[in-house]
């Protein structure tokens, strides 16, 4: 038996108990010590299913029909205790609210090393190392409820990396971090490899990741392998739209596509009319008494507005979005919706205005099915229940899930559920679309078609996403809301805001390949585009 591979992955398939259909099929691969191995492929391929299978939770947390073997240095798994596995693979999942248990930082990434019966003395040390590794010393003491998502993800990471594991396994580590700390994340990645440990990451930021020169990709399509070599051989298998890929590869390929037809107007608003529909008014507002964490915010949503928000992970986005649709009243200055006092409506009267996809699809999902998951939200606006019925199946259609109708969400995969959430607003018709990280866990191709679908979609008359894909904002937005240590640093049309690198430097955001790309061309354009447009010009 070769012992000389950490991870040999033997004719794997696994059906959910709950679900028809294996999830994965006939999965085999070996990955070598110190080897980066990047899966990737469209959301609910199978790509979660086969982390699952590798760390132990399948069969042991997630029920159903296993076949093939897993073998850990030359070892089966299939008779280990998770908290053996645990010491030689560890995990940092999708979704860190999920991962994270501890109240305080510091118990959350000694939480692992306490259940190995390790000295306090031992403990403190690899806790503080991990922390420092990371880069995240300064959150040492602070309560993992107030982290911001991004923040999250790293002290998940903490917490795995103190248990010093030979095989780490990374579902969409990047998902939720600003575009300088996913950079951060991939250095730590490729030292930890460079370092001899096995490291399996799924991610759908491909571009990102090649930056660290992954040594192989294995590219997943409906639970089966499509692909498995080095990196220049998934351009040649796998199809533009489905991957993210650096802007040049893009236009390389779409010049020989038809030219898409750019969609930047609200068909609400095609009338021109640009009122007011959200204001605020010297906003400050701080979850604890000593520390304010937005400093005088004043701005105006207008009819017509379809804004990106962008900083650095815990600048205050999510607080200050949050002060929009009533979640949270400020402390002093105000909010006005349609000109009334967000401290005088219930989140219920806003939520007919304003509709909010949260960060993470654990905070929204509840309901047995999809469908029930949609028609909850129209149910109490009281809309017609033939109107609800139709509203339900064009949301549905619009995140390409109409075959899930009738699937528990939760039993999803977080990429479906992240769409689920965003259908689930869709379908309350609120004239104001906010959505936090809106691509997070979403392949390329979905992400694309659903905010292309979402921009033509009538009723709505102002979108706002906060967002770390700075490329998002360069193909959608119509105006950039930048925002660093809880102010508002910059609030322009996206061709004045985001041209100025050394200020998206100095905001933890990184110049895209597109964006330099619509930055050299705009003399000539006028306009930022996608690749694919810049591919015609």
């Amino acid at each position: 038996m070769p012992t000389d591979f950490p991870l040999v992955v033997e004719n794997l398939s696994f059906r959910y108990r709950d679900r028809e259909g294996a999830a994965i099929h006939d999965i085999s691969f070996t990955a070598r010590r110190g080897e980066i191995l990047l899966i990737a492929g469209a959301s609910g391929c199978g790509k979660t299913t086969l982390i699952r299978c590798i760390n132990g939770l399948i069969p042991r947390s997630y029920k159903g029909e296993e076949q093939g073997r897993i073998l850990v240095f030359g070892e089966e798994t299939k008779g280990w205790t998770l908290a053996r596995v645990s010491q030689k693979i560890g995990t940092v999942l999708q979704d860190p609210e999920r991962q994270i248990l501890g109240t305080k930082v510091l118990s959350e990434v000694a939480f692992g090393l306490e259940n190995l019966g390790l000295s306090r003395e031992e403990i403190f040390q690899r806790v503080d190392e991990a922390l420092a590794f990371l880069k995240i010393s300064h959150l040492r003491d602070r309560e993992t409820f107030n982290l911001s998502g991004g923040e999250k993800q790293k002290v998940a990471l903490a917490g795995v990396l103190a248990m010093r594991p030979s095989i780490l396994l990374l579902d969409e580590p990047l998902a939720s971090l600003d575009p300088a700390s996913a950079q951060d994340t991939l250095d730590t990645v490729r030292l930890l490899a460079d370092q001899g440990m096995t490291v399996l990451m799924v991610e759908h930021r491909v571009e990102d990741v090649l930056r660290i020169r992954p040594d192989r990709v294995l590219f997943l399509s409906e639970g089966r392998i499509r692909y498995l070599g080095d990196v220049e051989g998934l351009y040649k298998q796998v199809n533009y739209k489905e991957v993210k890929l650096p802007a040049e590869r893009i236009m390389e390929f779409a010049k020989f596509a038809p030219a898409p037809a750019e969609m930047k107007i609200l068909p609400s608003v095609a009338d021109g009319k640009q009122e007011t529909l959200v204001k605020f008014e010297n906003v400050a507002f701080g979850y604890d008494v000593d520390r304010e964490v937005l400093h005088g915010i004043n701005l105006e949503i207008k009819r017509g507005d379809v804004i990106a928000v962008l900083g650095a992970n815990g600048a205050g986005k999510t607080t200050f979005v949050k002060h929009a649709i009533g979640l949270l009243k400020p402390k002093s200055g105000r909010v006005l919706v349609d000109g009334r006092d967000t401290r005088e409506a219930s989140v219920a009267q806003i939520a007919g205005t304003l509709g909010y996809v949260f960060q993470s699809p654990s905070h929204m999902l509840f309901a047995p099915t999809v469908h029930d998951e949609l028609a909850f939200g129209p149910t109490n606006l009281k809309h017609p229940k033939d109107q609800i019925a139709k509203e339900v199946k064009e949301a549905l259609r619009t995140v390409n899930l109409s075959d899930k109708e009738q699937d528990p969400p939760l039993a999803l995969s977080f990429g479906q559920q992240k769409r689920v959430s965003i259908a689930a607003i869709l379908a309350m018709r609120s004239r104001i679309l906010v959505m936090d990280e809106p691509t997070a866990g979403q392949d390329y191709q979905n992400y694309m078609n659903f905010m292309d679908a979402i921009l033509q979609m009538p009723g709505f008359e102002a979108i706002l996403f906060i967002t770390h894909d700075v490329d998002l904002a360069v193909i959608y937005a119509n105006r950039v809301l930048m925002v660093a240590d809880g102010r508002l640093v910059a609030d322009g049309a996206p061709q004045d805001v985001l041209r100025d690198f050394d200020r998206l430097n100095a905001n933890r955001l990184v110049p895209t390949s597109l964006l330099e790309l619509n930055v050299k061309r705009f003399p000539e354009t006028g306009r930022f585009l996608r690749a694919e447009g810049l591919a015609h010009i």
